[in-house]
């Protein structure tokens, strides 16, 4: 079965290098080329080890929140019910209850900030990973427009329509794969002049 198997991928890229070659071909007489930057982003390998790689540290990032979440969700419904039938002047009155409800509003207020810092550190991790893949990019997108005499190169995005022929994702897929099988993603960590801002911007909003 596993020879099988390899065979056939053999045969598949066997077929896609056909497919390639033949778009490169007829778009060297065309002073336009497309491309799929969509495409390239999802069917790379790269592309596809980045996906990986940042659903990974998501995981890693949402695991670390999760017992904090469960222990603020435990203790509000503890509170709840033992608050539920009492006014807001009766627990006012109550000392002990009136400092656990205060110290429960500030670590909720505090887990929202660590929400806040988990997600902004997730987006800046992602920023930097596709700023690599662009980087290593670039010199493939330039040398498919060498290889074509293209002027110009346009993502289909920016197209209505265009034909086959001058679509060129997939010697752009081919020469990034072989440019950049993986990418390095590294968690990227929020500094204290970040975390700052994003205490300043909270505290803005409830002011509002």
């Amino acid at each position: 079965m596993k020879l099988i198997k390899t065979a056939a991928a053999s045969v598949a890229v066997m077929m896609s290098s056909a497919i390639i070659a033949a778009p490169v071909a007829q778009a060297q007489n065309s002073e336009v080329v497309v491309i799929n930057q969509q495409r390239v982003m999802a069917e790379s390998t790269a592309g596809q080890d980045i996906a990986q790689k940042l659903e990974q540290i998501g995981t890693s990032i949402q695991n670390e929140l999760t017992p904090e979440a469960n222990a603020l969700q435990q203790q509000g419904e503890s509170l709840e019910a033992r608050t539920a039938n009492m006014s807001m002047d009766a627990i006012a009155a109550d000392q002990a209850l009136r400092t656990e409800v205060e110290a429960y509003a500030q670590r909720a207020q505090q887990f929202s900030l660590d929400r806040q810092f988990a997600a902004a550190e997730l987006q800046a991790t992602e920023r930097a990973a596709w700023q690599r893949f662009y980087q290593a990019l670039q010199p493939v997108l330039e040398q498919v427009i060498t290889e074509t005499g293209a002027n110009v190169m346009l993502d289909t995005s920016q197209t209505v329509w265009s034909s086959e022929a001058v679509d060129v994702t997939g010697s752009v897929l081919m020469k990034m794969n072989a440019a950049l099988p993986t990418v390095e993603v590294t968690r990227q960590r929020l500094s204290a002049e970040a975390r700052q801002r994003l205490i300043q911007q909270q505290q803005q909003q409830q002011q509002q």
